[in-house]
């Protein structure tokens, strides 16, 4: 199962059959607690269904016997989400190495939707319900919490562009829930103009053929991968040496863009299968359609290419 995404919005509703929630900047997961078959297990998996459950065991202790939760996986730094240090949790598959970074890089859970209840599918239900029957289970713990949500968008849009929060997701009362659909029902309005693009090439640092300088990246489009730029800020140290780790092994004879890439950013690029997912930050996209500024901000091993809008 997949679960449902928010449209990115352009005017935050104000009318009351809408509630709007915090945008939080973290790991989308869903936390499937079955006791059915006598023993309680605990599985969570990624918005591209993959279990990372051994990842995150921080999270076996979620109260309930038969829950189906939605929400937002998040690494706080001084109280707010960082991506960044989450990042260094998503990609650990052993036991011991993810038992030991549970205690140095906490994490928490943040619900914001339920849909299973005691073995009752609550997906057709409406949101306020939804919302009702989660709240009523009180969860609050050390590594999980049910966020508040606000009847006055506009007011909370500020109040998290003051913070330096992501954003907010606005979401209408009525709305049911649809696995693996992107819906205009839930509607997203990001402060920051963090993207996800797919890693096309990379280039190695000047004077160095063993360090990462920057990876090429591009927009899947109808007309195939498009290219939107050269990234080089944000690699240095053990965040670009852990994405060229990945990236060595999928490299390929010829570029991935179905449109040309300029002389000087081709030169010395290191082309690779249009495989891994990373999350830019920019100002936008310039009027040749590459990016301003960029500077990367993280491997998202919990999505693929086909997963991007």
């Amino acid at each position: 199962m997949r679960p449902m995404l928010a449209t990115r919005g352009h005017h935050v509703p104000e009318s009351a059959d809408w509630v709007h929630e915090v945008k939080w900047d973290g790991m989308r997961v869903l936390a499937d607690l079955d006791a059915s078959r006598g023993d309680r297990r605990v599985r969570l998996t990624s918005r591209t269904e993959r279990d990372v459950t051994v990842s995150f065991p921080e999270l076996l202790g979620l109260p309930g016997d038969d829950l189906l939760l939605d929400g937002e996986l998040v690494a706080l730094v001084d109280g707010r989400p960082s991506f960044g240090t989450l990042a260094d949790r998503m990609h650990v598959s052993r036991v011991d190495r993810a038992a030991r970074l549970a205690t140095e890089i906490p994490t928490t859970f943040l619900v914001f939707d339920l849909l299973r209840l005691s073995g009752r599918d609550l997906t057709r239900e409406p949101l306020w319900r939804r919302r009702e029957l989660l709240e009523q289970l009180e969860l609050a713990g050390d590594h999980w919490l049910v966020p508040e949500t606000h009847p006055d968008g506009a007011m909370l849009f500020e109040a998290t562009r003051q913070q330096d929060l992501e954003g907010i997701v606005s979401k209408q009362w009525a709305s049911r829930y649809d696995f693996g659909t992107r819906t205009r029902r839930w509607l997203k309005f990001p402060h920051r103009r963090r993207e996800s693009y797919v890693v096309g090439g990379w280039r190695p640092e000047v004077d160095s053929t063993s360090r990462l300088g920057a990876v090429l990246v591009g927009q899947p489009t109808s007309e195939g991968l498009l290219y939107r730029g050269r990234v080089g800020s944000g690699l240095a140290g053990r965040v670009g040496q852990r994405l060229l780790d990945s990236l060595l092994s999928i490299g390929r004879p010829t570029s991935p863009f179905a449109d040309e890439v300029p002389t000087i950013d081709a030169a010395g690029t290191r082309w690779v299968e249009p495989l891994l997912v990373v999350e830019v930050e920019a100002l936008g996209l310039s009027g040749q359609q590459r990016l301003r500024q960029p500077s990367y901000r993280g491997l998202r091993p919990d999505l693929g290419p086909e997963d991007l809008p």
